[in-house]
């Protein structure tokens, strides 16, 4: 969906109390690798411009709302504890820390002068760093933001990416190494979102150590306008990055790549199916327990599942405006879209909706 018309719907929903229905089943599945309560964190828009982070259960219940100062993007859970972790949309000044039971704000922490944040961040696997994408806008530097939860999230270090325009990062299941998409895309805040070096961009997959700072590894492209936006791992270690093509609309250039045992290479889908995401992957998910990766494109209007062993496209669903992935216990996806769907995939098995819902969530599911 164009943005324009993405900020329109978010505005306008709301306009009552949240309802959500289901459809197909009783309740939502659990996600893989969670055995705890289930529930799931995004963030929403109210009426009158205004905005919030909204938590519902498994069984279409709207658990906590609780109001932000702008339109929030993705987040992060705080391992071991009941806290979840939003951040604003790019260029994000601000996070926010809730209590992921009741929606309780707990912190608010603005970003560093002359950085914002881009939407994304980590923990570290005790829960104590928190590592954030952001950006110094004047020079047009990538960093990671390093905060420690333990001290009310007091800033602690500051880790380099020498690239431009940072935006997803994860964890490598090592539990040492922050692999991070590097965009390569310069953008300030006096420009709004306009992209200032499309001719010049030079985007990356960044494998860094957490604690040193090191850059282990740096994959670039095929293509200087293969926007390199969004990252996961599988358990065994194997990368997946999914790019954002920012080059003539009736190219068709590969959207997704993968680094596993030494080797970094780009998969190709076929003519159809590329044209069908629209150059753009919103989102992209390994399922922990299998070797299915899923991605969703808004602008393609497309979903689908393929085998991260072989690049095949193995379940594949027309979408509108889908961006969202999370895997499923038992080893299916959930795709939500900007239009209140939420929608179950696994291979095999035809895209079915299971909940319709009267409010509209941004890009991310936590």
């Amino acid at each position: 969906m164009p943005e324009m018309t993405r900020r329109k719907l978010i505005k306008t929903a709301l306009a009552g109390s949240a309802v959500i229905t289901l459809s197909g089943c009783s309740a939502l599945p659990g996600r893989a690798g969670n055995n705890g309560p289930q529930q799931y964190a995004g963030a929403i828009g109210l009426p009158g411009g205004r905005f919030a982070v909204g938590a519902v259960s498994p069984e279409g219940n709207l658990l906590w709302q609780s109001p932000v100062d702008t339109r929030c993007h993705s987040g992060c859970n705080r391992p071991g504890t009941a806290e979840v972790l939003f951040f604003e949309r790019r260029p994000g000044w601000s996070f926010y820390v809730f209590n992921s039971k009741i929606g309780e704000r707990l912190h608010h922490i603005k970003a560093a002068a002359g950085e914002h944040f881009v939407g994304h961040g980590v923990f570290s696997p005790d829960g104590r760093y928190l590592y954030a994408t952001a950006s110094r806008f004047d020079a047009g530097e990538g960093l990671v933001a390093v905060y420690d939860s333990q001290h009310n999230y007091q800033r602690v270090n500051t880790l380099e990416l020498h690239g431009t325009g940072p935006h997803q990062l994860t964890l490598h299941p090592d539990g040492q190494t922050l692999v991070v998409a590097v965009g390569g895309i310069l953008t300030h805040p006096d420009y709004d979102r306009i992209k200032l070096n499309l001719s010049t961009m030079e985007p990356a997959l960044v494998m860094m150590n957490r604690h040193s700072g090191k850059i282990l590894h740096r994959f670039q492209p095929s293509h200087h306008q293969l926007s390199t936006r969004h990252v996961d791992v599988a358990p065994d270690g194997a990368l997946y990055a999914a790019y954002q093509y920012q080059g003539p609309a009736h190219h068709l250039p590969p959207l997704v790549a993968r680094y596993s045992k030494g080797r970094y290479e780009e998969i190709h889908f076929g003519e159809s199916v590329q044209r069908e995401l629209g150059n753009y992957i919103a989102s992209i998910v390994a399922h922990p327990e299998n070797n299915l990766v899923a991605v969703a494109s808004p602008i393609g209007g497309t979903a689908l599942i393929f085998d991260g062993r072989t690049g095949k496209v193995v379940e594949k669903a027309a979408l509108a405006d889908c961006a969202g992935v999370e895997a499923l216990a038992g080893g299916d996806f959930l795709v939500s879209s900007g239009r209140g769907k939420l929608v179950r995939m696994g291979k095999g098995q035809p895209a079915r909706e299971i909940a319709s819902m009267a409010v509209h969530w941004d890009h991310h599911l936590v």
